[in-house]
């Protein structure tokens, strides 16, 4: 190959590598902008100016405290996301991630409340028995895919009603729960001072500290990428998610695949209430966050199931729910910040399924020029 037919070769990849990138940013920045206008539609038909609703929910974001419950919150978020995005990647749709995260965080409090260990030992315990519990609630999941052909989605709808009652059960003065000292409430006996997990000062002008799960969220980010993109069980579990009948050529075990996939969307999904649990109140109560797993399931279609897209989508999603504190108080309806949620899920899944229809389109259009250049005989050529 001459230099020349090579200095081509290389422009024509780095251009598609090029054009893959600016398809792939272009697709959320439509969503985002889509859904502002919508948003802001609403706003007007609401009796609200725009421009000054959209200007205080960035004012108010951006102050010290803000960012850092925008932090947390986003710690909380991420973890969600990954944990259905990982069945996500292999077409199995985890909806149960919101009851697995809420009965692995009621049994690990429960657990850390009742153990006397050193510190760090008995923080390690209280995620392995998360991890655990999430685990095997998803496993359940899996194994019932795997033997009786029930529909993930199914199963794993009715397991969150499941988990639900268990963890209403299990949170009841005759077992687990404690009265929670100066209120009505009731939760389980709290975590030892030495098992804490430290926050961490990383927003300056404000005494709210970061949980310092963040650090653990993003070592499963990493994880998570080089779990699909570095290993032969990554390469299966994304061949599977392509064709499953191509797997089960190539000699993959599909059921066994789905199995350890459950389990290990289980597993991260017990990570979910940690931050919160060793972080912030140190102990399972009534008013412990539900809905985190849904909220994932919209955070890891936004980002693409890739761990630096669901951690912007996180980022942005957690923005959205701490700006929009402001909004009560200068009576505006809050529910506009959950229309503009909802619009930017839809519309990011519309608008990169355009973009994909659009990418197919430009590489068809590029390989029938490549094919009419090379098929064209020179002028003047010998026949």
């Amino acid at each position: 190959m001459s230099p020349s037919s090579t200095g081509g070769f290389l422009d024509r990849v780095l251009g598609r590598v090029k054009l893959g990138g600016w398809l792939a940013l272009a697709a959320p920045v439509l969503a985002i902008l889509f859904a502002a206008a919508i948003t802001a539609i609403v706003l007007l038909i609401t009796g609200n100016e725009p421009f000054a609703t959209f200007g205080l929910m960035v004012e108010y974001g951006f102050r010290p405290r803000t960012l850092a419950l925008t932090l947390n919150f986003a710690t909380t978020y991420y973890l969600a996301a990954l944990a259905v995005a990982i069945g996500f990647r292999m077409n199995l749709f985890n909806i149960g991630v919101d009851g697995q995260y809420r009965l692995a965080a009621l049994i690990a409090a429960a657990v850390g409340g009742a153990l006397v260990l050193p510190g760090p030992l008995q923080i390690a315990v209280v995620i392995l028995v998360a991890v655990v519990v999430g685990g095997l609630w998803a496993g359940i999941v899996g194994l019932l895919k795997v033997t009786r052909g029930v529909s993930e989605v199914i199963s794993s709808i009715m397991l969150n009603a499941v988990a639900t009652g268990v963890g209403a059960w299990l949170l009841t003065p005759e077992l687990l729960a404690v009265p929670v000292a100066g209120s009505n409430n009731i939760g389980t006996k709290p975590i030892p001072e030495a098992a804490h997990f430290p926050g961490i000062a990383l927003v300056p002008g404000t005494q709210t500290k970061v949980f310092g799960f963040i650090v653990i969220a993003a070592l499963m980010g990493i994880a998570y990428h080089v779990l699909l993109n570095r290993t032969v069980f990554g390469f299966n579990l994304r061949a599977t998610g392509r064709s499953e009948s191509a797997a089960v050529a190539s000699g993959v075990n599909v059921k066994k695949m789905v199995l350890v996939t459950m389990l290990l969307s289980g597993a991260v999904a017990g990570l979910i209430g940690m931050p919160q649990l060793l972080g912030a109140s140190y102990s399972y109560s009534l008013d412990f966050p539900t809905g985190l797993g849904f909220t994932g399931i919209a955070i890891a279609l936004l980002g693409r199931n890739h761990p630096v897209g669901i951690a912007v989508g996180a980022l942005l999603w957690s923005f959205l729910d701490n700006s929009a504190n402001i909004l009560d108080l200068e009576g505006i309806p809050t529910e506009i910040v959950i229309i503009m949620q909802g619009t930017i899920v839809l519309s990011v899944i519309v608008a990169y399924e355009l973009v994909h229809r659009y990418r197919i389109g430009a590489e068809q259009r590029r390989v029938g020029r490549e094919l009419a250049q090379n098929t064209a005989k020179p002028e003047g050529a010998a026949v």
